[in-house]
């Protein structure tokens, strides 16, 4: 099945114009693939209900041409919001970078948000192509995190040397793994 349709979920402390955002949605919109990017209020002190709400809005109904890429903070929201769709939802491609269900290592301001993560072991037979992406120095999600939430939806990491957290302000402007999980 082909994706016709991406929204791109962003993290703590982001926006829609931030890191590799724009670059990811101008390439999938030059592949034919409608590509949103909403953005999730108050992004240095997020809220977890609103984020859920406002991320539910801009997926939608997901089925086997939607993909869902997510940053940090915004693959839980993403899973969460693909729990919330129930057991009939389906999801043509699923990329998150940095992603974790654990609380992070001195973030304890997210503690709330992040709660006690999510069960997401049923969720990858609902889902055609499951793609994590992590670095090998990220300093604000522990690559072992990032492991641990592939280990659960039946997927390997893809590890990229030497991204960080793949932020803007590292270098981090384009990310080819993500383009191409999405288009195949």
């Amino acid at each position: 099945m082909s994706i016709t349709r991406a929204i791109i979920i962003h993290g703590y402390g982001a926006d829609p114009t931030s890191h590799w955002f724009p670059w990811l949605a101008e390439q999938l919109t030059a592949a034919g693939v409608e590509t949103a990017i909403p953005t999730l209020p108050d992004p240095l002190d997020p809220r977890e209900d609103v984020w859920r709400s406002r991320a539910a809005e801009a997926i939608g109904t997901p089925d086997e041409h939607t993909a869902i890429i997510a940053h940090s903070l915004g693959c839980l929201t993403a899973l969460r919001v693909f729990a919330d769709a129930g057991p009939d939802a389906r999801l043509g491609a699923l990329v998150l970078v940095s992603g974790f269900l654990e609380r992070l290592p001195g973030f304890a301001a997210l503690d709330a948000f992040i709660g006690d993560g999510l069960d997401v072991a049923a969720m990858s037979e609902r889902i055609d192509r499951v793609t994590l992406i992590r670095s090998d120095d990220d300093t604000i999600v522990p690559p072992s995190l990032t492991d641990a939430l592939a280990r659960a939806l039946g997927a390997e990491a893809i590890v990229v040397p030497g991204a960080g957290h793949f932020l803007g302000a590292d270098g981090n402007l384009t990310l080819e793994a993500a383009r191409d999980a999405v288009l195949g």
